[in-house]
């Protein structure tokens, strides 16, 4: 059966969510301490790490757990409202002038609250920076991201874009690089544009895994590109996460400024460099390779990875999930987490479609109007 873009960007959206709600309990843990409170491996919805949340992550008091999305989808959302807003292409400037008054005016329920408030009131510093930068500071949008931490932040909602280009990761790669500008910089950055350009190599017809990681190998820059080659080829090496758990994050160590502690960074943690990457996005498409393209084996190994896992979850789901399609992803999983999180999850994926539609069109346009005129101007007297 062949997907159409509506299948896959509904599996790219709705898959992402998922997995953002079945990694958000156990963010920050280690594999062994994950087996050790839950008696095993996580295969599905579970509850927060502490049973009285409120009080005892104090810097962090969210209810993450019981099929509750975190800010990764709420970010990616916030991300959607701009398309629907714009009807094109975005850039840095779109960020400031959509994005930043949606953040922090118009209130909207949040799960981990469990109540209606801003945006801006549940996400993290490094995404209260764009709003510090563009609407205080008055920064170029364009540059507003430098001088930010360095970390998944700008990658984890750039799925939208990947269904914006659908089957054109190269222009995904670069509209994420412009949009991220005003987030991050460095190999945040860097991340956010291959995010998006491995998104749409999965929407394209005949993807699979092995082409999504060849896509993103052939435009990672920097220190993103090793980190990406290094854990991959040790994903090929094995055929269940189980096996691949350590080795994996043996694989992506010396290119993650985090260190060994995920919850006590090391002095040099997320600062700028050419050499480091996030380790979230290489992890996640060595999930992705290990489950060979399935979204569950995919989604269940990033989760049980442990560490930012909400966030490596939010990625291997929007991935396999265009991958696959919507009928890929377990139909009690999107049931209780959009249930639980009070959260229409198929609205954005089919507005996001729907925009992208659009967007073709005027690509389509702007390229005839190119054609006739380099016709023109190259037409011999």
């Amino acid at each position: 059966m062949t997907l159409t873009l509506e299948d896959r960007a509904t599996g790219a959206l709705v898959g992402a969510a998922v997995g953002d709600a079945l990694g958000g309990p156990v963010e920050g843990w280690t594999p062994d301490q994950i087996v050790e409170r839950h008696g095993g491996r996580i295969h599905g919805v579970v509850g927060p790490w502490y049973e009285n949340w409120r009080t005892a992550r104090p810097i962090a008091p969210y209810h993450k757990g019981d099929g509750h999305v975190t800010d990764d989808t709420l970010m990616t959302h916030a991300l959607v409202r701009v398309y629907e807003a714009v009807r094109d292409h975005l850039d840095a400037y779109a960020i400031a002038e959509h994005l930043v008054p949606d953040l922090m005016s118009v209130p909207r329920w949040i799960p981990e609250l469990e109540a209606d408030a801003l945006p801006l009131q549940r996400i993290f510093l490094a995404e209260k920076w764009i709003v510090t930068r563009l609407h205080y500071a008055h920064a170029d949008p364009r540059e507003a991201g430098t001088g930010n931490i360095v970390n998944c932040g700008a990658a984890m909602y750039m799925a939208p874009v990947g269904i914006a280009n659908a089957g054109h990761p190269e222009g995904a790669y670069r509209e994420a690089l412009d949009i991220a500008g005003a987030h991050q910089s460095s190999y945040g950055r860097e991340a956010a544009g291959v995010f998006a350009a491995a998104v749409a190599a999965a929407c394209a017809p005949g993807a699979t895994a092995a082409s999504v990681v060849d896509t993103a190998l052939s435009l990672a820059k920097d220190g993103t590109r090793p980190a990406i080659a290094a854990v991959t080829e040790v994903a090929s090496r094995h055929r269940d996460f189980e096996s691949a758990l350590a080795p994996l994050r043996a694989a992506v160590a010396p290119y993650d400024s985090v260190g060994p502690d995920y919850r006590n960074p090391s002095l040099g943690a997320r600062r700028p460099s050419r050499l480091h990457s996030i380790e979230e996005l290489p992890i996640a498409l060595g999930m992705l390779l290990i489950a060979d393209g399935a979204y569950e084996t995919s989604v269940l190994g990033a989760v049980n990875y442990g560490r930012d896992c909400d966030s490596i979850a939010t990625m291997a789901g929007a991935i396999a999930g265009a991958l696959g399609g919507e009928a890929a992803i377990p139909a009690a999983w999107a049931k209780q987490v959009a249930e639980a999180s009070r959260l229409d999850l198929h609205a954005p994926a089919a507005s996001m479609a729907a925009v992208a539609r659009e967007i073709f069109a005027l690509d389509q346009s702007r390229h005839r109007s190119h054609a006739s005129a380099f016709t023109t101007l190259t037409a011999p007297r």
